[in-house]
């Protein structure tokens, strides 16, 4: 009864002159719809993947072609990055591929290739402002100690298993409603109330939100009310989706913020018989400078409800206030996954024994909620790599009904995560100088694990496997690729 995701069959090429620059890419996409549509079912497979096809490299010439299909199958929608992590899938896999049939080493060939001057167009005219693709890439090796993996391979090697290194340098875009707005109303009760049209979940935007306004106002967080969702009191809103929230509802409420102090500075200077551009505004308080006399927002917010009715032309009434945000450009969050992993040949079980993120969100507003928005969405894609995929039989009859017999992930399939931040390159996209963060570790995450894998099963001359990598149809791969050496 649920939707499906990432149901596609892709032919991806790409081409390389006898240097290894990438000089052309090519798609040709066939993409289940289901049944019958839903909401997002094209656009999914093409506006929502063209925008990032190519990723983080400079590839001159880009064809992408995209076929949609109905079939017996329930519909099939948007799951978590809705085209970006079907693209990132796309290049990753197609660059290390690249490396190992021409002999060179991966991560070379993605430095050779990456985009390294700003702005850059695009292919399919996306236009990047700005990133670090080498830099993150560097901190990523060096977090997760990729000198160190040699060592490690060959301690594997003598306990009779195979080890590999998989790198994902992915390009994520911040899509969804491109405009929303935020109300701040100063309550009786000497509150703050904000009102916002993008309803969360689970993203903290209650606590993100709150941080902003804490910085910009000085209001400590217990004072501020947040509410959304609520249609009898928001007039408008663009809901959630496409790693938009923080972007395009943040920067709605830190220019309301910014509303507020231009406000209270013509307030304050009523109050304080003093002229409005002798009055500044630091931690919460308007004062006039150069001297010790001031007041406190709330204050200030209480005392204009007082005077409500008495003031004189040209002093607000109240410090409420509201303002619309729109997006001009998208903005670009990318980053490095690092997977490293041991494949028992004789089961073809895979463990994945680390595993790294580094990614450029530009400014962090707060690292332990876009920390987790990385976890989660990583596990999202390693239990795609590995162990997720529905199936059907040749009657069409879903075989893969419950949790019986589709594998989610497991505490004990996943490793111990680390992840850092590169904030080096903030976009100006946004007032904030933030770039999305929501869907980007299920973007990373499928290439870096599949890499790894691959990585680990080169020697035996396999250069890949399509997701999910089960158990058995690595086991499988092993077989034939012994059954080919043997022949030979």
């Amino acid at each position: 009864s649920e939707i499906h995701g990432r149901d596609h069959l892709t032919t991806a090429e790409l081409a390389l002159d006898e240097d290894g620059n990438f000089i052309g890419l090519r798609i040709d996409t066939r993409a289940n719809m289901g049944a019958y549509l839903s909401s997002y079912a094209t656009i999914i497979p093409s506006s929502a993947s063209w925008v990032s096809m190519g990723g983080n490299y400079r590839i001159p010439s880009v064809s992408m072609s995209v076929d949609a299909v109905f079939t017996n199958t329930v519909p099939v929608d948007a799951y978590r990055g809705a085209g970006r992590p079907e693209s990132a899938y796309l290049i990753e896999r197609l660059v290390d591929l690249a490396a190992f049939e021409t002999g060179r080493d991966p991560i070379a060939l993605r430095r050779q290739n990456f985009i390294n001057q700003y702005p850059h167009k695009m292919a399919l005219g996306m236009l990047i402002d700005c990133a670090d693709f080498e830099g993150t890439l560097d901190k990523a090796l060096a977090v997760h100690d990729a000198d160190g993996f040699a060592k490690r391979r060959k301690s594997s090697e003598r306990k009779g298993k195979l080890r590999g290194l998989g790198v994902s340098s992915y390009l994520e875009v911040t899509l969804g409603m491109p405009a929303d707005f935020a109300e701040l109303r100063f309550e009786d009760d000497g509150t703050v109330s904000l009102m916002t049209g993008g309803q969360a979940t689970g993203q903290g935007h209650e606590t993100t939100y709150k941080q902003i306004i804490s910085s910009e106002l000085g209001i400590e967080p217990d004072k501020v009310r947040y509410i959304t969702g609520d249609t009898d009191v928001i007039k408008a809103g663009g809901g959630h989706g496409g790693s938009r929230s923080l972007m395009v509802i943040g920067s709605a409420v830190l220019t309301t913020s910014h509303e507020v102090v231009n406000k209270g500075k013509l307030a304050a200077a009523h109050v304080l018989e003093a002229a409005a551009q002798d009055i500044e505004f630091k931690a919460g308080r308007f004062a006039i400078m150069g001297t010790d006399r001031g007041i406190d927002i709330l204050e200030l917010a209480a005392r204009l409800r007082a005077m409500a009715g008495s003031l004189p032309a040209g002093v607000p009434e109240t410090l409420s206030s509201s303002k619309t945000w729109e997006r001009k450009q998208f903005s670009y969050p990318n980053g490095v996954h690092v997977c490293e992993v041991e494949v028992d040949p004789d089961t073809g079980m895979t463990d994945i024994t680390g595993y790294t993120v580094v990614d450029d969100f530009g400014r962090i507003i707060n690292p332990l909620i876009a920390g987790g928005q990385v976890m989660g969405g990583a596990v999202q894609g390693i239990g795609q790599a590995l162990l997720e995929g529905v199936t059907y039989d040749e009657t069409g009859q879903l075989l893969t009904g419950s949790f019986m017999d589709y594998c989610m992930p497991r505490a004990s399939d996943l490793p111990s995560i680390g992840l850092e931040f590169n904030q080096d390159a903030p976009t100006q996209s946004n007032p904030l100088g933030v770039k999305g963060a929501g869907e980007a570790g299920a973007t990373g995450a499928p290439p870096a694990v599949v890499n790894a894998v691959v990585d680990a099963l080169k020697p035996l001359g396999i250069g890949h496997i399509d997701m999910p990598l089960t158990p058995v149809k690595v086991w499988e791969a092993i077989r034939a690729a012994d059954l080919k050496q043997a022949a030979q």
